[in-house]
């Protein structure tokens, strides 16, 4: 059977639903690892990524479903799910894409101020202390902090932010083209008539 036809359609549905389970269980294990090696010590940030890797994981699970059984109501839900996923996603990732540097910074100095684990952690893996400048009476958990010889994490991060902003950007499109992939898919894969069904069971 030439591709563009039921089997075809349906390998292509499955293969993409698999790849999006693999994506949500990275996410998740990934979370869970930096969490329990003490790379991120901030639950609300692991708990973030583990929720987005479990949505994921059930909208993977109910378009693998869905096409696996020839399923009209999960792939229409699943149609449904990805295309409110894909404006989100895409908005997000053109956003990131049309930052400056001035809105970088004013969004870095508001997560800075939100969290006191957060900075923790910067303060730890950038091996810097303070966002705009160092207050002595501020416990630093940066290793520096012992000679007083850090760099303010603002610094630090200025150095980064616009290459993992565009890389971030980046990847975002990448997936919400296939997740746009995902709906034409589900929605052609639903008007196809199942070549094993009877020739009469489908309208």
């Amino acid at each position: 059977m030439v591709c563009g036809g039921f089997t075809c359609t349906r390998n292509a549905l499955c293969a993409l639903n698999i790849l999006y389970a693999l994506v949500s269980l990275l996410l998740i294990g990934v979370a869970a690892g930096g969490k329990c090696v003490g790379l991120v010590s901030s639950i609300r940030v692991v708990a973030v990524v583990i929720c987005v890797g479990v949505f994921l994981f059930l909208v993977a699970l109910v378009g693998l479903c869905g096409a696996l059984k020839h399923h009209q109501v999960l792939l229409f839900f699943y149609m449904i799910v990805l295309f409110v996923v894909f404006v989100l996603q895409f908005s997000v990732s053109c956003a990131c894409l049309a930052l400056n540097k001035e809105q970088q910074n004013h969004l870095l100095e508001a997560g800075w101020n939100k969290s006191k684990s957060t900075q923790r952690d910067v303060e730890q893996t950038l091996n810097c202390c303070g966002f705009l400048s160092l207050n002595s009476s501020d416990a630093c958990a940066a290793s520096c902090a012992a000679t007083r010889s850090c760099e303010t994490c603002s610094s630090m991060i200025q150095r980064y932010a616009g290459e993992a902003l565009r890389f971030v950007g980046g990847v975002g499109l990448f997936f919400s083209f296939t997740e746009i992939l995902g709906v034409w898919l589900a929605r052609r894969y639903r008007n196809l008539k199942d070549p094993r069904s009877n020739p009469g069971a489908f309208l």
